[in-house]
């Protein structure tokens, strides 16, 4: 997936379940590192809480190439994994989440686990704000003079953007724009130019 939704901030939500109180937290994480950093803090900010348990995904919606999750405490299976089946289903990448709970004396069950670790999540996510993440690539064209202009108006038709130009025997234009139109733009310049501007992709 060359686009898709990305978390634009942090968010949280607070609930009481019987007598428990649960903090989910929501966060942007574009890598591994990034979402085990969050979860430092979250652990940090909430270290006396009876658990911080975390899910998350870094990478496309729905990807499961890097991921985590964590019960950490909880009895296996009540926690990690059905926050993770909700942020895998959530249709929103690079996103991780951190449930922390405090606990309140009435023990809820495996089933009511289940159920308060991934409404917590589904809670967080409700009020998320999120923006389009589009991956970006950047190539070379170069062609005489003549064809600056006519480049230029081509651009915006691929959601192109000049980010260098150079000025020699001939112009160099270094083109950056979302991956998945750079073969059409790369051909769009050659049959424009009827084969005189070159293309390194």
């Amino acid at each position: 997936m060359s686009r898709y939704p990305v978390p634009a901030a942090r968010r949280r939500v607070e609930e009481i379940i019987n007598r428990s109180r649960f903090i989910s937290t929501a966060a942007p994480a574009a890598t591994v590192e990034e979402a085990r950093a969050f979860i430092a803090e979250m652990r940090a900010e909430f270290a006396d809480a009876s658990h911080n348990c975390y899910a998350f995904v870094a990478g496309p919606p729905g990807s499961t190439a890097q991921i985590g999750m964590s019960d950490d405490g909880e009895p296996s299976g009540t926690a990690g994994r059905p926050m993770l089946a909700v942020v895998l289903g959530s249709g929103i990448g690079d996103l991780a989440v951190v449930v922390t709970r405090y606990f309140g004396g009435i023990k809820l069950g495996t089933g009511g686990l289940v159920r308060a670790y991934s409404g917590g999540v589904k809670a967080v996510l409700a009020e998320l704000p999120v923006e389009e993440k589009v991956a970006l690539r950047t190539f070379l064209a170069s062609g005489p003079y003549s064809w600056v202009t006519p480049v230029a108006r081509l651009l915006p038709d691929y959601e192109a953007r000049l980010t260098g130009q150079d000025f020699a025997a001939d112009v160099t234009w270094e083109i950056t724009l979302p991956e998945e139109r750079a073969e059409a733009l790369a051909a769009a310049l050659i049959d424009l130019s009827h084969g005189e501007i070159e293309v390194v992709l």
